[in-house]
Order: C-alpha cells, then structure tokens, then sequence
C-alpha cells in the first residue's frame, strides 16, 4: 500500500468515462492515495454514467460533462496530466451491429482524438486503455493468453481492435507510453442496472431482486470468466505505476471459467429469489457467440504480481448487498 501512495500521490489523473462502474471504482482506490483526479463523462444514454458513483468523494474529484469526441477539450483535459485511464466507450456489441457508425465514432474516433491531444501537447503522459474478450472471437484454446489471434465478429469488437492497434501504433512510432488490456465480463457495485447491456451479471441480479425470470439460452453450459470490479481496478491502477508495462497487452480475468447456467444460479442461491429458464438461442445471438472463454492471467499476475481477490460469489453477495441498500440510484 504504501507503494501505492509513493509513485500515486500528488499525481495528476484523467479518467474518462469515470461516472461509470470501473472509472468511478478506480477514482475510489486512486483517492485512499492522495490522487488529484480528473473525471470526464459525456453521460450518453443508455450507458453506464451515475453520479452516485462518486458519493462521498465528489468534493476531492474536477467532474467535467464533455465527450471524448470535442477536440477543444480533450486538447484542454489531456495537457498536464501524469496517468490518463481511457474508458469511455460505446458498449454493447448488439447495438454496434445495429448502428456500427456510432461505435466506431466513439470506440475508434474518440480514442484516435485522445491521442492525437496527447502526442502533441502532452506525449509523456501514460494511457490505460480497456479492451475487450470480445476481440478474440470464437476461443482456438483455453485458457486465452495475449498471443490469441484476434477475430472480431462484431463491429464493436472490431473497432476495439482497431483502436488497440492504433494504441500500439502511438507507442511505437511516437513514444506514447500506452498499456492495452483486454477485460473479461467485468461485474460489481456500481454498475447500472437498467439494462442486460453493460454486465449481464448485474442485470441478473436486478431480475432475481425483482423475482422475475432469469433467461439461460440453452443449456448454459458455456463457459465464462467474470471478473469482480475492484480486482480488475486494482489491476489497471498497478500497470499505471509500473515502469516495465509500457506497450504492453495484457488479459485480465478472474482465471476461472464458470458456467452461465453456474452463474446463474449462483445470483439466485445469492438474492434468494428468482426464477431460472432456459430458452433457445435467438436468431440475433447465434452469429456472434464466441463458445468457451477462460482468461490466461499469467503474464499479469507475474508482470505486477497480482491476483484477484473476490471469488463470483463473493462479489455477487457484495454487489447485492450494495444494491439492497442503493438500489433506488440504480433502477
């Protein structure tokens, strides 16, 4: 810990998309380090943005409503800064099949518009950028390690993909220093529940509070790696500090492959209501269901000597605990 606050403290930090679950979870852990950070939100809907996510501690964050895409602004946020986390994004893969210009705007344009500001105003500032499982496609092997071939099946994975690459172009051609991740399915407090778009665990939670059906298309015996927010932002802030991770990809997950129908029961036993049933695939689904995937955390853990900590039902009855007693800034 006192590491943490060594290389942390008095550092200037932008994140964008910090109203959201992991942004705000990061802006929580970076502040028990005397942090001065910087948040950047545009608050479109059907996203992730909550204000409540920084109950408690917006008087010690700069909370600026703006977008990614506004070059003035991003010019203005990017200058100064010691450690940028880059997590604005469009975030569903079946709305960027259904509008793919919009998700290539955000998730390509946006961060091409970040870096741009950077390499000429600020290029020594470190960036953190958030990818996703969803770049590999249909897994050749399990575990998934970083040497994976990609093979985006939707426009949002593909756009991820390409911004990935152009984060590697920055670094090696201008020196950027950039550290790429790849997350799993990411869940916990924090997160909206409106919707099954942002965490499906999460929605499932909301639908087992309310006793409503909990859908597993097919037998559900597919399997997943869910990863609880706080170890994958403790993940992000420990690859911030770390000299040795610039230009580095790296996947990041619990390691553990649980299936959907596991997961699934496992928010019911938790909630202690709910009722499961399985459906058949819909037609929308079926195109873009990548089979099995495991996280292979090696490289991580070895590289910044980390492990996750919250086992999925340890998060569950966390996440449900929190919203028990928010649920009313939630849904």
């Amino acid at each position: 810990m006192r590491q943490l606050e060594n290389k942390l403290s008095g550092k200037k930090i932008l994140i964008t998309g910090g109203l959201g679950m992991l942004g705000s979870t990061v802006a929580h852990q970076l502040l028990r380090h005397n942090a001065k950070i910087t948040i950047v939100d545009s608050c479109m809907k059907p996203y992730g943005a909550n204000r409540f996510n920084l109950d408690k501690i917006i008087e010690h964050i700069d909370l600026n409503i703006t977008d990614i895409r506004d070059k003035e602004s991003m010019k203005y946020h990017v200058k100064s800064k010691d450690i940028i986390f880059n997590f604005a994004a469009q975030i569903s893969h079946n709305d960027s099949i259904n509008n793919p210009l919009l998700d290539a705007d955000i998730n390509y344009i946006g961060h091409l518009n970040i870096l741009e500001n950077i390499r000429r105003f600020n290029p020594k500032v470190k960036i953190l950028f958030s990818g996703s499982r969803l770049q590999f496609g249909r897994s050749e092997k399990i575990p998934v390690d970083e040497s994976h071939p990609l093979h985006p099946k939707t426009p949002y994975a593909f756009n991820k993909t390409v911004a990935e690459n152009m984060y590697r172009y920055y670094y090696e051609i201008h020196g950027i220093p950039c550290v790429i991740f790849r997350i799993a399915n990411p869940y916990g407090i924090r997160c909206q529940m409106k919707h099954a778009k942002y965490s499906i665990v999460n929605y499932f939670i909301r639908q087992a509070i309310e006793d409503k059906h909990l859908t597993i298309y097919g037998d559900g015996e597919q399997l997943r790696d869910y990863i609880y927010v706080d170890d994958l932002a403790r993940a992000f802030i420990l690859a911030a500090i770390s000299n040795e991770t610039n230009g580095q990809t790296f996947n990041v997950g619990s390691g553990v492959g649980t299936s959907f129908k596991k997961m699934v029961e496992t928010v019911v036993e938790v909630v202690g209501n709910g009722k499961i049933e399985h459906i058949p695939w819909p037609e929308d689904y079926t195109n873009v269901e990548t089979g099995d995937y495991v996280t292979d955390i090696t490289k991580i853990s070895k590289m910044l000597h980390w492990q996750p900590q919250v086992s999925l039902r340890e998060g569950v009855e966390m996440t449900w605990q929190y919203y028990k007693k928010y649920m009313n800034h939630y849904f």
